[in-house]
């Protein structure tokens, strides 16, 4: 072989392997692809989004969506064989587990805001909330105003109870703010009379009340403190891994029927492990959201259209 001839085969060898390396998963793609297994963020008490049941089975709504991205995930070459784990989190460790790579995907009820995103990335927003209070009728609790000089609890972690921390100081409440380990704790001291209400966002109230020893006794304010997206919680700065995750979800949003018979499935029809149907409707801003997907942290990306009402009232 001739020096012309070495040069030609060296380069085209040069070249063959900067494709071949360019092709291979980086990130997080790359982390799974090796290990063959993908770790869910999976939560214990968030019903219906990521919860267990009686037979200490992780379920919800978020799981499933979860599920569904690992289906499109397994498409992908070098992952078929793709294995799932779960991996409890907490309101508390949800982020930090996610940043050093504990957890791939968090599957719960998490709010995708502008302070989080400098942490983490979100995928296309799966429901829209809208924050309130909960508290036994006899209490007579209808408003915030009527918080004034009262217990009000708040789960660890959750941007509810920095934004209740904020209100509490803005209009001078007075309220003796305590903190819960998760939902069902903070649901615990309303129970009990350790608070007055609980703030969180309106369908894990709507959740509590329902699941609760006695539902009628409990009411949740009319009044929304502030409109929240949730998201499953990703990694940042992996635009590979979330392109993948973004693709699968954007693709299922707009399957047709499907992801409103898994609306059904959680909100509208009896749920594990007691059998009881939550009964909420689907917000109009989930409907807007489903048709326009965006991973926007901003609440006004999630304003009500004309044509989302209209649909809305057709689901219902």
């Amino acid at each position: 072989m001739n020096y012309a001839n070495y040069l030609v085969v060296l380069l085209s060898a040069t070249l063959f392997g900067a494709a071949a390396q360019a092709q291979e998963p980086t990130g997080t793609l790359a982390k799974i692809k090796k290990s063959g297994v993908i770790t869910l963020g999976v939560r214990d008490g968030s019903i219906p989004f990521s919860y267990l049941d009686d037979k200490q089975q992780y379920q919800g709504y978020s799981i499933d969506l979860c599920m569904k991205v690992v289906a499109a995930l397994q498409k992908q070459p070098g992952l078929a064989s793709l294995k799932v784990a779960m991996n409890p989190v907490t309101s508390a460790n949800r982020i930090p587990l996610m940043a050093n790579g504990t957890i791939d995907l968090e599957c719960g009820s998490t709010t995708n805001n502008l302070e989080r995103q400098q942490q983490v990335a979100f995928a296309p927003t799966m429901f829209v909330v809208a924050n309130r209070l909960l508290a036994k009728k006899t209490s007579n609790i209808h408003t915030l105003a009527d918080m004034k000089g009262k217990t009000l609890v708040a789960t660890a972690g959750t941007s509810t109870l920095k934004q209740m921390t904020i209100l509490n100081r803005e209009h001078n409440l007075g309220m003796n703010i305590v903190v819960g380990k998760d939902h069902p704790e903070s649901f615990l001291m309303v129970e009990t009379g350790r608070a007055a209400a609980e703030a969180n966002d309106d369908i894990l109230l709507a959740s509590q009340r329902a699941n609760a020893k006695r539902p009628d006794d409990y009411q949740i304010t009319a009044d929304a403190l502030s409109v929240e997206p949730y998201g499953i919680m990703l990694r940042k700065d992996d635009p590979a891994f979330k392109k993948a995750v973004d693709d699968a979800l954007i693709a299922y949003y707009k399957s047709g029927d499907d992801v409103y018979r898994l609306y059904q499935k959680w909100f509208l029809a009896p749920i594990p492990p007691k059998g009881i149907n939550l009964r909420f409707p689907m917000p109009p801003e989930l409907i807007n959201v489903l048709a326009r997907p965006t991973d926007s942290a901003d609440p006004a990306a999630y304003a009500v259209v004309p044509d989302a009402q209209k649909a809305a009232s057709k689901k219902r």
